[in-house]
């Protein structure tokens, strides 16, 4: 099966961010790209759906952790008592 491959304004769309942005991160070797260059002209590129899940993944972060709001005892108050 064919991969589906996505436009430089689709990727920026989906990740919302400026196309500039998107090439940066394709120059940096970040995200993979398929090149459907026709002969002479200039160079039109895709970016596979499955290699933007991928970027996606690898720039997981966890779940940041909770704040302490102004009601939460200080860990030094806690181990004074």
């Amino acid at each position: 099966m064919p991969a589906h491959l996505l436009s430089i304004p689709a990727v920026a769309a989906a990740l919302d961010v400026d196309r500039r942005t998107v090439y940066r991160f394709i120059a940096a070797g970040d995200l993979p790209v398929v090149d459907l260059r026709t002969g002479t002209e200039r160079s039109r590129v895709r970016v596979p759906a499955a290699g933007l899940e991928e970027f996606i993944a690898r720039r997981l972060v966890g779940s940041p952790r909770p704040r302490r709001g102004p009601l939460a005892p200080s860990p030094a108050l806690t181990a004074s008592e």
